[in-house]
C-alpha cells in the first residue's frame, strides 16, 4: 500500500499540471451538470416493510383521486374574545375565506367547519383541512400564495388564523452565516496548526474542490436516484470536514518530510505514502460505517448514507492526488527550508538529546523514527506544541490507571442523561412559538385537545372477505372496537372507496402525537382490532404519522444490532489488518461506544432538556428525532477510527522500529497529536456551523456529530487511548500467529519506503542500530 501510493504521490507531482486539470475539469462537469439537472423532489419518510406503509401504499391503490401522502395544511380560526365563531359575521367570514380558494389547480379539497363538525366544544375555534394533489415541495409559489392570501382575507375580518400541516415545510438550503463562520475558525486553526498561508489554504483549497464536485453530483442525481436536500447537506458537512482533514494530515507529513532534507518530489511521494494510507483506511471506515446505514431499511437513511459515503471516497481521492499536485505549485509555501547542513544537524542533534534526556548512541530506548534523520531533530523547546504532546504523553505514562478512570468516569456522567433518550418524527410542536405553524399546533390543541393533532388513520381492507355485502357491518364493529379502546376520545365515520372494499376511520387520542401513552394506544388498537380480523376476514391497518413514527423507532431499534455487528466487525478486521494488534481495533470500538454515549447525553440535555438550548439557537426542545441514534453511530464510528488509525499510525511506525512501547506513545503524541487536535477542531467547527439551519434533523445532527467528536478526539483518543496502551505495553501490539500469517501485510507504517532515497542531511552515528520487528529493548 504504502509503496503504491507513494509512486501516485510522485507520480501527481511530476504531472501536476495534467492532475490539476483533471480535477478542473471533473469540477466544471459537476457544476454544469448540476446546474442543468432538473430540480430533485423531497420525498416523504418512508419505512417499506412496517404496517403504517402497508396501509399508505394501500389507500394510493385504492383511493387513486387523492395523495396520501399529500401536502396538507389546517387554517385554524379563532374568534375575538367574547365571541364564538360560529356568530354569523365570523361564519361569513370563514366562508369567504374557504371559498377564495376553490378552483386552485393544487387544491383537492376543503372542509367547511360547520358541516364537518370542526369546532370546538367552547365555539371559540375552528379549523378547515385543505388537501393537495401534491407533495408540499411540488407546491407552486402560487398555491401557496393563495393559501396565505386567504388566511389574510379572515384576519381582515377580526379573526384570528394562523396556518399548519404541511404545506408550509420548505426544502432546507445550505450557505448560511453559521457555516461560514465554521469554515472561517477552520481555516484559523489550519493556518495556527501548519505556520503557512499557503499550506492553509492549500488545505482549503482542495476541501472545497471536493466539496463542490459531491455536491453537483449529489444535485445532477437528485432526480435518477430521488436524493433530497437532507443528502445534499450531510454530503457537504460530511465532505467539508474530512477534506480538510485529509488534506491537513497529508501537509503536515509532507512539511515533516521537508524538513529532514527530502527534495520535493520525494517529500510528496512519502507523505503519500505514509499519511496518505493512514487516510486511505481511514476513509474505508467512514465509507464502511456509511454504506451500512442501508442495513436500517429505511430508504432516506440509505440514500444519505451513499451522498455522504460518497463525498467521503472523493475526500480521499482529492487527497491522494491533487494536494501533492498543489505541493508542486506552492513551491516552499507549503514546507520549510531544507535542512541545513551536517554540521548545524549534529548541533541540533546534540540540542536534542539534551532537551529530551534522551541516551547517547547505543543506549536504551530512542524516542524517534529511525528513519527519522538526526540532522533535522530540533529541540522540543523549539516547537511548543510538539513539547506540549510529549509531556500529555508522559504525564500519561506516569498515571495510567487514574487517566482512564477519570476519563472513562467523565464520559459516563455525560452519557447518564442518554437513559431519558425519547425519539420521534420533528412536527409543528417542535417548531418555534414564533411561527404559524407552532401557533396553529397551540390553537387545535387548546380547542380539541393535545391528541388532535396526531389523529390516527384506521384503513379496513375488505376485498379477501367473504362477505362483501357486509361491508358496512364490518366498519361499525371496527367503529365499535377502536371507540372502545382506553385513550381513543373520537372516532371519524368511515370513509369508503368506490369499489366499497376499502374503509378509512380516523381515531382521535386522548394524548400528545410524541408522548409514551400515545404509543402505548396504538400497540392497543392493534391489539384489538386483531380479533376483528379473525372474525371478518378483513385487513385493519392503523397509520398515519403518529403511528409511522413509532414503527420506524421500532424497526431501527430491531436494526441497531445488525448494524453495529456489521460495522464494527468490519472496521475491527480493518483495523486488525492495518495495525497487526487484536487488542488495539478491539479498544476502538470500545472508546468509541464510550465517546457515542456522551454524545446522546448531550442531544438529550440539549434537544429535551433545554440545557444551553437558547445559547446554540435550539427554539424548541422536544423528542430527537428518530433517525438520529443510527444515523450519528453511522457517522461519529467512521470519524472516530480517523483519529485512531492517524494517532496510532506515528506509534506503531516508531514501535516496529524497534523503540520501547512506552517511548511510541510519546512519539505518536510528539508527530501525530497536533495535527489530531488541530483536525478535531475542525471538524468540531465545520459539525457546528449547521447548527444554526433552522432544520431540526441538521440541527441534531451538528450538535451530536460536533459533541462526539469533542468527546472521541480529545478524551478518548488523547486519553483512554494512550492510558490503554500505557497499561497494556508490548501484549497491545499482539497478533495471534496464525493471524499474522492469513492477514494481508499493508505497510501503513512506510517499512518499504525506508530503502529508498534517504534524507539529505543524516548523522549516521546519532541513532542505534534497528532491531528486527517483533524484538524490542526493555
Amino acid at each position: 500500500m504504502a509503496t503504491f501510493l507513494y509512486r501516485i504521490g510522485r507520480w501527481a507531482f511530476r504531472r501536476r499540471r495534467l492532475v490539476g486539470g483533471l480535477w478542473l475539469g471533473v469540477l466544471v462537469v459537476a457544476i454544469a451538470a448540476a446546474g442543468l439537472a432538473p430540480e430533485g423532489k423531497e420525498e416523504d419518510l418512508s419505512m417499506p416493510g412496517t404496517e403504517s406503509q402497508k396501509a399508505f401504499d394501500l389507500l394510493d391503490e385504492r383511493f387513486p383521486q387523492s395523495n396520501a401522502q399529500g401536502a396538507e395544511a389546517r387554517l385554524v380560526f379563532r374568534a375575538p374574545d367574547g365571541q364564538r365563531v360560529t356568530a354569523r359575521e365570523n361564519k361569513a367570514a370563514v366562508e369567504d375565506t374557504l371559498g377564495s380558494l376553490d378552483g386552485g389547480d393544487q387544491v383537492a379539497s376543503a372542509t367547511d367547519p360547520y358541516e364537518a363538525g370542526a369546532v370546538s366544544e367552547d365555539g371559540t375555534i375552528a379549523y378547515s383541512t385543505i388537501t393537495y394533489t401534491v407533495g408540499a415541495v411540488d407546491l407552486t409559489e402560487q398555491t401557496k400564495s393563495a393559501l396565505a392570501d386567504a388566511a389574510s382575507r379572515a384576519r381582515d375580518a377580526g379573526l384570528t388564523v394562523e396556518i399548519g400541516g404541511s404545506a408550509l415545510d420548505s426544502e432546507e438550503e445550505p450557505g448560511g452565516t453559521t457555516e461560514i463562520i465554521g469554515v472561517a475558525v477552520a481555516a484559523v486553526v489550519l493556518v495556527l496548526a501548519l505556520g503557512s498561508l499557503a499550506a492553509a489554504g492549500l488545505s482549503l483549497l482542495t476541501a472545497f474542490v471536493g466539496v463542490a464536485i459531491a455536491f453537483g453530483l449529489v444535485s445532477a442525481l437528485a432526480v435518477p436516484l430521488g436524493l433530497t436536500s437532507t443528502v445534499a447537506i450531510l454530503a457537504l458537512m460530511l465532505g467539508l470536514a474530512v477534506g480538510i482533514d485529509y488534506a491537513l494530515f497529508i501537509t503536515s507529513r509532507f512539511r515533516d518530510e521537508r524538513a529532514q532534507g527530502r527534495e520535493p518530489e520525494e517529500a510528496a511521494g512519502r507523505a503519500a505514502g505514509t499519511a496518505g494510507s493512514a487516510v486511505v483506511f481511514a476513509g474505508a471506515t467512514v465509507f464502511i460505517a456509511l454504506i451500512g446505514l442501508g442495513v436500517v431499511g429505511i430508504p432516506e437513511l440509505t440514500k444519505m448514507g451513499m451522498g455522504g459515503a460518497g463525498a467521503v471516497a472523493l475526500a480521499v481521492l482529492v487527497a491522494l492526488t491533487l494536494v501533492p499536485a498543489l505541493f508542486g505549485f506552492f513551491g516552499n509555501g507549503v514546507s520549510p527550508a531544507r535542512a541545513k547542513p551536517r554540521a548545524w544537524g549534529r548541533i541540533l542533534a546534540r540540542a536534542v538529546r539534551k532537551a529530551e534526556g534522551a541516551p547517547r548512541r547505543g543506549a536504551g530506548n530512542c524516542a524517534i523514527s529511525h528513519d527519522e534523520p538526526a540532522g533535522d531533530r530540533r529541540p522540543l523547546a523549539a516547537d511548543p506544541a510538539k513539547r506540549m504532546g510529549t509531556r500529555w504523553a508522559r504525564f500519561v505514562l506516569r498515571r495510567p490507571a487514574a487517566v482512564l478512570l477519570v476519563a472513562g468516569l467523565g464520559l459516563g456522567a455525560v452519557a447518564l442523561p442518554a437513559l431519558s433518550l425519547e425519539l420521534g418524527l420533528p412536527g409543528d410542536e417542535s417548531k418555534s412559538v414564533e411561527t404559524t405553524q407552532r401557533r396553529a399546533y397551540d390553537l387545535l390543541s387548546e380547542g380539541f385537545g393535545p391528541g388532535f393533532n396526531g389523529p390516527l388513520t384506521v384503513v379496513v381492507d375488505m376485498s379477501a372477505s367473504s362477505g362483501s355485502g357486509d361491508s358496512r357491518a364490518t366498519t361499525d364493529l371496527v367503529a365499535r372496537t377502536v371507540r372502545g379502546v382506553d385513550g381513543v376520545v373520537s372516532v371519524g365515520d368511515p370513509v369508503l372507496s368506490r369499489t366499497k372494499d376499502t374503509a378509512v376511520l380516523t381515531a382521535v387520542p386522548r394524548t400528545a402525537p410524541n408522548s409514551g401513552e400515545t404509543k402505548d394506544l396504538v400497540h392497543a388498537i392493534r391489539g384489538a382490532v386483531s380479533g376483528v380480523e379473525a372474525d371478518t376476514g378483513a385487513g385493519i391497518l392503523v397509520t398515519g404519522t403518529t403511528a409511522m413514527n413509532i414503527d420506524i423507532s421500532e424497526a431501527m431499534s430491531d436494526a441497531l444490532i445488525p448494524y453495529l455487528t456489521v460495522v464494527i466487525g468490519l472496521a475491527v478486521l480493518l483495523l486488525m489488518v492495518v495495525f497487526r494488534s487484536l487488542l488495539v481495533p478491539v479498544k476502538a470500538a470500545l472508546g468509541f461506544l464510550l465517546s457515542v454515549g456522551a454524545a446522546f447525553g448531550v442531544l438529550v440535555a440539549v434537544f429535551q432538556w433545554g440545557w444551553a438550548a437558547d445559547l446554540l439557537g435550539i427554539e424548541q426542545t422536544g423528542p430527537v428525532m428518530s433517525l438520529m441514534p443510527i444515523l450519528i453511530i453511522g457517522i461519529v464510528f467512521g470519524l472516530a477510527m480517523d483519529y485512531e488509525v492517524f494517532l496510532l499510525t506515528r506509534m506503531r511506525e516508531t514501535y516496529v522500529h524497534g523503540v520501547s512501547p512506552g517511548e511510541a506513545i510519546v512519539n505518536g503524541f510528539r508527530h501525530s497529536g497536533r495535527v489530531v487536535a488541530a483536525a478535531a477542531i475542525i471538524m468540531i467547527s465545520v459539525f457546528a456551523g449547521f447548527i444554526g439551519m433552522s432544520s431540526p434533523t441538521i440541527q441534531t445532527m451538528g450538535v451530536g456529530l460536533a459533541a462526539a467528536v469533542a468527546f472521541d478526539a480529545f478524551v478518548v483518543r488523547m486519553a483512554i487511548v494512550p492510558a490503554v496502551l500505557a497499561l497494556l505495553g508490548h501484549r497491545a501490539w499482539w497478533l495471534p500467529p496464525i493471524l499474522n500469517r492469513v492477514l494481508p501485510n499493508v505497510d501503513i507504517e512506510g517499512e518499504k519506503l525506508s530503502t529508498r532515497v534517504p534524507a539529505a542531511a543524516t548523522v549516521p552515528d546519532a541513532a542505534p542500530p534497528r532491531l528486527p520487528v517483533g524484538r524490542h529493548r526493555q
